[in-house]
């Protein structure tokens, strides 16, 4: 009860006293709006280049360098690993081609286009992928949107899929129908290619091999039965981009070079950091400076209103309550200072997204929820104790100081 009754005299005195409280709440705001500025710019910013690149599989792509002699069980291994999100082995490039064309009538096959595209394996979990469904069989592939173009060829069309090779100098080929299961954007693979299970690829190599391939039909001098293969190289992608760095130095550990995208994410990681440093920096100095104008403000009231504060002494409040009292005038300020400055942050927001915004869901400035939360509890934290720091004075004040000026 005593509390509610200095909180009540505290807003009534403050809402009296109206031209040096507002005087006080712009002092804040002159403050606390440029913080939210700065810390959502830093923020938007980070989170939007952070994002953008945890959007991008390529940049979580670690890709082996020169020849490689892999099995199947390493390979699954790294796919175990929790900071791998996917792995899968490759074929050798050379042999990882093949020649797409629209299926045709006999008499115009020799008119059709024909477009020669790398083929990658597929599984699921592919990143590149996203939400479409694997291909599943030798007859189902993914294409990309490049070569999709030039074929002229959307979900659901057939395809003829020719894979050549030299035997004693003579040109050979072997045919297969393949059916077209999806459609990848362009910004996920930029170049002519096919996305397929690793089977087909299998297939593809040891027919260029000169071996059998029994699943398709395709002759050859002898079948891969019971024969470990070896791969030259692997798809790989790590988790997160925190990830990518530690699976860098892991396959250097091994003696085994690879091209990752560690310097960019390094970059990313880098702007963070010193844009950390740089808003705490300015930060620590606008608090200090606010958390000196509180503590001043409150001793100038306190001797500006010494009269009445003895008043109330003299009428039974204590020392605490006194001290309650300057405080709840600054804890009003710090309420009245953070809903505006959170109103002029939001306009900020607002016209430095429409200005700088790059892509769709993309920020340049943005504070969540939390944020606000934080910097509200630091305010009126540093409010309340500026004041009790500024206003100690009150246990000097005597009762009869009230008596003797009347």
């Amino acid at each position: 009860m005593r509390f509610g009754l200095v909180m009540s005299l505290a807003w009534q005195d403050y809402r009296a006293d109206a031209r040096l409280s507002a005087c006080a709440v712009l002092a804040l705001v002159a403050v606390i709006a440029p913080l939210l500025v700065l810390f959502g710019l830093k923020f938007g910013l980070v989170s939007s280049l952070t994002e953008r690149l945890e959007r991008d599989p390529l940049v979580r792509e670690i890709i082996p360098l020169g020849g490689g002699r892999f099995n199947a069980a390493f390979i699954n291994e790294l796919a175990q690993r929790p900071d791998v999100a996917f792995a899968i082995p490759r074929t050798r490039q050379i042999a990882a081609t093949a020649d797409l064309s629209v299926q045709a009538p006999q008499e115009a096959q020799q008119q059709a286009a024909r477009v020669n595209v790398e083929m990658i394996p597929t599984a699921i979990q592919d990143p590149l992928l996203g939400a479409m469904t694997v291909p599943a069989g030798l007859d189902q592939i993914i294409l990309s949107q490049t070569a999709a173009h030039k074929l002229g060829v959307k979900p659901g069309d057939w395809l003829d899929a020719a894979f050549t090779r030299q035997i004693a100098g003579q040109a050979e080929a072997q045919h297969t129908r393949v059916q077209v299961s999806g459609v990848l954007p362009l910004q996920a693979f930029p170049r002519d290619a096919l996305f397929a299970p690793l089977a087909l690829l299998e297939a593809a190599e040891d027919y260029r091999d000169g071996r059998a391939v029994p699943a398709l039909g395709w002759a050859g001098d002898r079948a891969r039965a019971g024969e470990q293969r070896v791969y030259p190289a692997f798809r790989l992608y790590a988790q997160t981009l925190n990830d990518v760095e530690p699976l860098r130095r892991y396959f250097a550990d091994s003696d085994l070079l690879v091209s990752t995208q560690a310097a960019a994410i390094a970059q990313v990681q880098s702007l963070s950091r010193n844009l950390n440093i740089v808003f705490w920096v300015i930060a620590g100095l606008a608090v200090l400076g606010a958390f000196a104008a509180i503590a001043a403000g409150a001793l100038a009231a306190v001797e500006r209103k010494r009269h009445e504060l003895s008043v109330l002494r003299l009428l039974g409040l204590s020392t605490g309550a006194l001290l309650s009292f300057v405080m709840c005038q600054a804890l009003y300020s710090g309420l009245i200072a953070a809903a505006l400055g959170g109103v002029l942050y939001g306009l900020a927001e607002r016209g430095l997204n429409l200005l700088f915004m790059q892509e769709p869901g993309e920020y340049a400035s943005q504070l969540l929820l939390r944020h606000y939360l934080v910097a509200l509890a630091a305010l009126l934290g540093a409010s309340a104790l500026a004041a009790a720091l500024g206003g100690w004075r009150v246990a000097h004040i005597e009762p009869a100081e009230g008596i003797r000026d009347v």
